[in-house]
């Protein structure tokens, strides 16, 4: 009896710590491609091509929620720097899940927030794609889309 307390005690003890590390893993892994996604979204608010140029891969390509495909890192930049020129609101990208194919390229699934000069919001999801070819996370493609009922 005193060895099934003692083993249970243990168990008790030591489980929940494993469990801890296992789960704290994932965010770690995670944790560059939200510094990556954050990256692009300042650098978009700041219209900062350079910072754009080094996060996003030279074959890049962008669906817009307007249905415009954006292609090639030229293409790309240009619509990114002219959509938020011309539309010079607040957007907000929180990432809420990563998954990884594999170790060198993952999806992302941000909440896109875009607050509208008259106050109202445009509540979008972003998805992108990232790669990691020569050790630096990079962006390769992106997908915003606008749900159906807000059409």
């Amino acid at each position: 009896m005193k060895k099934l307390f003692l083993f249970t005690l243990l168990t008790s003890v030591a489980f929940p710590s494993f469990y801890a590390k296992a789960q704290s893993l994932p965010y770690k892994k995670s944790q560059p491609i939200i510094t990556l996604v954050d990256q692009y979204s300042d650098a978009r608010e700041r219209q900062d091509t350079l910072l754009l140029k080094s996060i996003l891969t030279s074959d890049i390509d962008q669906l817009v929620s307007t249905g415009e495909w954006r292609e090639g890192i030229k293409g790309s930049m240009a619509g990114m720097v002219r959509s938020s020129a011309t539309s010079p609101n607040s957007r907000i990208l929180k990432v809420e899940k990563v998954r990884f194919i594999t170790k060198r390229s993952a999806i992302a699934d941000a909440r896109y927030t875009i607050q509208n000069s008259d106050g109202s919001t445009r509540e979008m999801w972003s998805t992108f794609i990232v790669v990691k070819p020569k050790g630096k996370w990079l962006i390769s493609a992106i997908r915003n889309m606008l749900p159906a009922a807000q059409r």
